[in-house]
């Protein structure tokens, strides 16, 4: 019987991360951007790691001193096999010239140990037959997504590193004066009230039917795509892409909508259209016409557009169209349910969601 595999992994790299942060101290900057002490695969480099980050976070000097001192402090100097295991290190690397190199494979071995584990759990959560087999796809891929962007993700941040971003946000606001500090809708009087869309904000467009929502929303989109050149999702479960793409060759061409959808074109109006199909035709706009799409379905193929395209928002006409994923008891639960769902999509991906 063949004996157990061990997973990914490189105990020459992790040895050479920890003894380039050792002999210089822009190598311990480097590798804390890259890494986190989860990413090493024996718990005594873990362990280093961490103390290393610890003494450099209080501002204090490290060497094999100070490093050996805040381990013993914490118990497990010997476990990491004492003084002469931290000399072996330095030793180790001539130079740190090469830190990002090795940060880079410890990374790439970790985010491998996790896909390993994140299959296994899939498979085994596979084998004992889910109920609702749309809502364990969708969890499975949440799971593989999450391990495909896996970076410096932290379950908590603490109050001192955010203020320290916001603030950093802040200068560069004061700086340039922007108006607009999300993505512009293309109108001014909109902007002026919400400094643009946000990343993250869940955006409900409300008003009587017929009232021009799809018209408002597609117009945004237009905006974006065709003005900003930012990659937009258009998600329609009214009408079809063709009518879609009608009214958007209508407000591009600036021609009467009414007289376009009877045919009613003058030569100049030709000229318009023509004009009018380059930069739609350039424009990064994503539409899916799909009838009767659930928060689920629409959630996989945001998340697929994201990796394969990029994205910077996420337009659904309309949200009252939409169907959970779970039997609610009423109708107003369940579109509570999808805006929730909808609002954590948001949130994942880090762009505006428009509904």
């Amino acid at each position: 019987m063949a004996g157990k595999r061990v997973p990914p992994q490189s105990l020459e790299a992790e040895q050479s991360v920890l003894g380039s942060m050792l002999i210089d101290k822009e190598a311990i900057y480097t590798a804390s951007e890259l890494l986190l002490g989860e990413d090493f695969y024996r718990t005594s480099h873990r362990k280093i790691f961490e103390a290393i980050i610890s003494l450099s976070d209080r501002g204090e000097p490290v060497d094999l001193i100070t490093l050996s001192d805040e381990l013993k402090t914490g118990g497990c100097l010997e476990e990491i096999g004492g003084m002469q295991y931290l000399v072996s290190l330095a030793d180790a690397v001539p130079t740190a010239a090469n830190i990002q190199y090795y940060a880079e494979i410890v990374r790439e071995k970790s985010i491998l140990r996790a896909l390993i584990n994140g299959c296994t759990q899939i498979v085994s959560a596979g084998y004992s037959s889910p109920q609702d087999v749309d809502e364990f796809l969708d969890q499975a891929e949440q799971k593989i997504f999450e391990i495909g962007r896996r970076g410096r993700h932290q379950s908590f941040s603490s109050l001192k590193e955010v203020l320290v971003h916001t603030f950093e946000r802040i200068e560069k606001l004061y700086d340039h004066k922007k108006g607009v500090t999300g993505l512009s809708s293309g109108f001014f009087d909109l902007d002026h009230l919400s400094a643009g869309l946000q990343e993250a904000d869940l955006i409900i467009v409300a008003a009587r039917p017929s009232m021009g929502k799809t018209t408002l929303a597609l117009n945004i989109a237009q905006h974006i795509a065709v003005n900003e050149k930012k990659p937009v999702a258009f998600f329609s479960l009214e009408m079809a892409k063709e009518q879609l793409a009608q009214r958007l060759l209508s407000a591009q061409a600036h021609i009467d909508a009414q007289n376009l959808r009877r045919g009613f074109l003058t030569q100049e109006d030709w000229q318009k259209l023509t004009r009018a199909v380059g930069p739609l035709s350039t424009a990064p706009l994503y539409i899916d016409d799909t009838p009767s799409l659930s928060v689920m379905e629409l959630r996989s193929k945001a998340r697929r557009l994201k990796a394969e395209k990029g994205l910077d928002a996420i337009f659904v006409d309309y949200l009252q169209l939409m169907s959970g994923h779970r039997r609610a008891e009423n109708r107003q639960q369940e579109l509570s349910e999808i805006s929730r769902s909808l609002k954590a999509l948001a949130k994942e991906l880090s762009v505006p969601v428009v509904a």
